[in-house]
C-alpha cells in the first residue's frame, strides 16, 4: 500500500510541488523580513507572514494531490487510494503552524509572555553615533584631521538639548574595524549613525557624509561638502545642521544659525590643535611633549584660540609629562580660556582637576567640576573627573554613580571603566572587575594593567600580579632623585606576597629612593608603604607634600583593605592638613567617617 501511494505522489507530481513551494517560500519570507522593516510594518507582521506561507503548503499538497492539469482544463482526479493519508498529513502540517504562531511564539505564550522574552531597549530617537571619518587624502597622511572633523560634529551635536549623541571613545572604537552599521547601532543604543570621509589636498578639504538608519541599514541622506581649510567650521556647521533637520531635533537660540562657531582664524593653528588632540585621546605618552609644545604653537599663531587653551590646560593635568611648573600652567591656560568662552566646559572641570591634583584645594575644586557637569550634561569626561573627585575626597558611593553616568553616556571611555573597575574589585566583584579593567587595558590605558594585577593579588596569583603591576610601572617611571632607575622587580617581589627578607629588601629600595630628597613625592613608594602595612610612614610622606599622582594614592585610603590607616590616630590631623575636612564640612561627613566635634572626624 505504501509503494502505491508513493507512486501515486510521484504520478500527481505531490512531491515537487512540494519541494518548489518550500523554496519560493523561503525566499518570500527572506525578502519579506527585509521590506517589512523598511517600511516600519509592525514585528506582528513578519509572523503573520509566516504563518501563511505555512498554512500555504498543506493546501498546496492537497489541491497538487486531487487536481490535475489536463489539455481540456483543470479537473478533479479520484485515486483509489491515499485520499485519508494525504488529507490527515495536510491538517496535521496545518494544526502544526497554527500551534507555532498561538503557543510556540514566547511573545503571545500565556502566563509566560513578560518573564521569558527579555524585552528589546527602547531606542530613543532622536539618538546618533558619529564614527570618525576615513582618511582619503592622497598620502593618507591626515588622520589626525579626519578624526578631528568628525568629534568636532560630535561635539555640536552633543550640545542639542533633546539630541542624545553616543560618546567620543565608543563611536571611534569601531574605527578600521568592518562592522555592520545595525550592529553598532545596536551595541551604542541609538537609532542613527553617522559616517563618512575626509579628503584634502593641498589647501582644498572635501567632506563625505553619509547618515543611516541604524536599525534597517537604510541611508536617509548621502552629502558632500566642498570648501578650503579655512572653511572647516562652516562645512562642520553645515553637515550638523543638515542632521539636525533630518531628525527634526529642535535647536534653540544661536543653534538655529550657528551649531560649530569659529574657534579660531588660523587654519595652522587649528591643524596643531588637532594633532595634539589626537595624541591625547590616544593616551600617547611617548609624543606628550610633542602634543603640548603643538598647542602652544598653536596659541602662538592664535592668542585668542580658547580651546587650545582649554586643551592645553587638560594635557598638562592628564599626560604624562614630568613638570613641577605644569600645576600653575595649567591653572593660567584655563583660566584664560573661561575669559574668553564662558561656554566652554572642557577648562572649567580642567581647572577643577587642577585645583585638587595639583593644590589639594578639593572645596574649590568641587565648586568647578559641579558647574562643569551643569554646563555640559552630556560630556563623559566632566562627570568622570567629578566621580574621581568622590571617590578621593570619601564619598565612594557618589563617586560610582557618576561614573556609572559617564560609562552610560560614553562606555569605553577608558579611565571611567578604570576607575569603575577598582570600585567593583573593592565591593569584592573579582570578575566583574577583572572584566573592566580588560577593557580599559584594550582601550589603550597605560596603567589598567596595574588594575589587573590588583585583582590577581586579590585571587593570591602573586606571580601574575607582580608581573603585571611591574609592566605598568616600568611604562609609566616616576621620579626618584639621584637614586637611578628603580629595581621594580625587587621592591613588588617585598610588596606582593613577600617573606620578611623580600619586604626588607623592598623597604631598602624605598629608603635609598627618600634618601635623595626626590622632587616630588614617588606615588609608588607611599603604595608600597601601605602594602607592607607600614601606615604611618605612609601617612607621613603623603602628607608631606603633593605626591607624583595623588589620585592613584588617594582611592587606595578609601578600600577596605586599608582601613587599619583610616583608623590610626595620626589619620583626623592628615585630613585636615591636606584638605579634606575643609570639603566635609562644606559637603558633610563622607561615607566611612563620622563628625565627632568641628574639624574633627573619626574614620573606619
Amino acid at each position: 500500500m505504501s509503494g502505491n501511494l508513493f507512486a501515486e505522489l510521484k504520478r500527481r507530481k505531490v512531491i515537487k510541488v512540494g519541494a518548489v513551494y518550500l523554496v519560493s517560500a523561503w525566499v518570500a519570507v527572506q525578502a519579506a523580513s527585509i521590506v517589512l522593516p523598511a517600511f516600519d510594518a509592525p514585528p506582528w507582521a513578519l509572523r503573520v507572514f509566516i504563518l501563511m506561507a505555512l498554512l500555504g503548503f498543506p493546501i498546496a499538497l492537497v489541491l497538487t494531490w486531487v487536481l490535475d492539469l489536463t489539455p481540456e482544463g483543470m479537473r478533479l482526479d479520484a485515486s483509489p487510494v491515499g485520499n485519508k493519508r494525504v488529507i490527515a498529513v495536510a491538517l496535521g502540517l496545518a494544526a502544526l503552524a497554527v500551534g507555532w504562531y498561538f503557543v510556540g511564539q514566547p511573545s503571545v505564550r500565556p502566563g509566560q509572555a513578560v518573564v521569558d522574552a527579555k524585552p528589546a531597549p527602547i531606542v530613543d530617537d532622536k539618538s546618533i553615533a558619529v564614527l570618525a571619518f576615513t582618511d582619503l587624502s592622497p598620502k593618507h597622511d591626515q588622520e589626525y584631521f579626519s578624526d578631528g572633523m568628525s568629534e568636532e560634529i560630535l561635539n555640536a551635536l552633543a550640545q542639542i538639548r533633546d539630541l542624545r549623541v553616543a560618546g567620543r571613545t565608543s563611536s571611534f572604537s569601531y574605527k578600521g574595524r568592518n562592522v555592520d552599521l545595525r550592529t553598532i547601532g545596536q551595541a551604542l543604543g541609538v537609532a542613527h549613525v553617522l559616517e563618512g570621509s575626509v579628503r584634502t589636498q593641498g589647501n582644498r578639504v572635501r567632506i563625505t557624509a553619509q547618515l543611516v538608519r541604524s536599525k534597517d541599514g537604510m541611508h536617509l541622506w548621502s552629502k558632500q561638502f566642498d570648501g578650503d581649510l579655512s572653511d572647516v567650521f562652516k562645512l562642520q556647521d553645515q553637515i550638523a545642521h543638515a542632521i539636525a533637520d533630518a531628525l527634526q531635533v529642535t535647536l534653540i537660540g544661536e543653534q538655529k544659525s550657528q551649531l560649530v562657531a569659529e574657534s579660531t582664524t588660523s587654519p595652522e593653528a587649528y591643524q596643531l590643535y588637532l594633532r595634539a588632540t589626537d595624541v591625547m585621546n590616544k593616551r600617547d605618552y611617548a609624543h606628550a611633549k610633542e602634543a603640548i609644545a603643538w598647542l602652544e604653537q598653536a596659541i602662538a599663531l592664535d592668542p585668542k584660540f580658547a580651546r587650545a587653551h582649554a586643551r592645553l590646560a587638560l594635557a598638562q593635568m592628564t599626560v604624562n609629562v614630568r613638570d613641577p611648573d605644569r600645576g600653575r600652567q595649567a591653572e593660567q591656560h584655563a583660566r584664560a580660556a573661561m575669559a574668553m568662552d564662558p561656554t566652554l566646559a572642557e577648562p572649567v572641570y580642567a581647572l577643577g582637576l587642577e585645583l585638587w591634583r595639583m593644590e589639594r584645594r578639593f572645596t574649590e575644586a568641587r565648586t568647578y567640576l559641579d558647574r562643569a557637569v551643569q554646563m555640559q550634561p552630556q560630556d563623559a569626561s566632566a562627570h568622570m573627573y567629578l566621580g574621581q573627585w568622590f571617590i578621593v575626597t570619601g564619598y565612594t558611593k557618589q563617586g560610582i554613580a557618576e561614573l556609572d553616568r559617564a560609562i552610560a553616556i560614553d562606555p569605553m571611555l577608558p579611565n571611567a571603566v578604570n576607575w569603575r573597575a577598582s570600585q567593583s574589585m573593592y565591593a569584592g566583584d573579582l570578575d566583574k572587575a577583572e572584566m573592566l579593567f580588560t577593557q580599559s587595558d584594550a582601550l589603550g590605558l597605560s596603567f589598567a594593567k596595574a588594575g589587573l594585577g590588583e585583582v590577581m593579588r586579590a585571587r593570591g596569583d602573586v606571580a601574575a600580579a607582580r608581573q603585571l603591576v611591574a609592566a605598568t610601572w616600568k611604562q609609566n617611571p616616576t621620579p626618584c632623585g639621584t637614586a637611578g632607575p628603580v629595581d621594580f622587580d625587587t621592591l613588588l617581589a617585598g610588596t606582593i606576597g613577600g617573606d620578611a627578607n623580600a619586604q626588607a629588601r623592598a623597604l631598602k629600595i624605598i629608603d635609598d629612593c627618600l634618601a635623595t630628597k626626590p622632587d616630588v613625592v614617588p606615588a609608588w613608594a607611599v603604595v608600597s608603604l601601605m602594602r607592607l602595612h607600614q601606615y604611618s610612614r605612609a601617612l607621613a610622606l603623603f602628607g608631606g607634600r603633593v605626591s607624583q599622582d595623588d589620585a592613584g594614592i588617594v582611592f587606595r585610603i578609601w578600600s577596605p583593605e586599608d582601613a587599619p590607616m583610616r583608623q590610626l590616630p595620626e589619620f583626623p590631623e592628615l585630613a585636615r592638613n591636606i584638605g579634606w575636612v575643609d570639603a566635609w564640612e562644606r559637603f558633610g561627613p563622607p561615607d566611612a567617617c563620622t563628625r565627632v566635634a568641628v574639624r574633627d572626624y573619626r574614620c573606619r
